[in-house]
């Protein structure tokens, strides 16, 4: 069974830098995307980043371009998000999610179709 374990959240001043980790068990596709969302306090869980196996791309949302990146290990088993010059809006549980197959990438990430969630890690920014 597929399980996606994040982690790295915590407490950063405003211009911080944080670097979250998603760790995937049992994650043996060669056709996936993976990535992050994230949950504002009273607002829906958005996409932030993804990376596409299909065309080797990364997809980021406007608000996180030229500050954040996705990278992975050698084997491929964990996935990273580093999250530079943070702000207070950035402030939010991060989800690192993840979808499978050809069919659906990466329109189906956006859209929040998901195959396989973690669980969240709290990211808060101080002003």
């Amino acid at each position: 069974e597929v399980q996606l374990q994040a982690s790295g959240g915590g407490l950063v001043k405003t211009g911080g830098s944080l670097k979250l980790s998603c760790t995937a068990s049992e994650f043996g596709f060669d056709d996936y995307a993976i990535g992050w969302f994230r949950q504002a306090p009273g607002k829906e869980r958005e996409w932030v980043i993804l990376f596409s196996s299909i065309d080797g791309r990364t997809y980021y949302a406007d608000f996180v371009k030229g500050r954040f990146t996705i990278s992975s290990d050698n084997a491929k088993t964990t996935v990273y998000l580093q999250m530079n010059s943070l702000k207070p809006e950035d402030t939010a549980v991060y989800y690192c999610a993840a979808i499978v197959g050809i069919m659906g990438i990466p329109t189906r990430f956006f859209g929040g179709d998901i195959d396989y969630w973690g669980q969240g890690t709290q990211v808060t920014v101080s002003s």
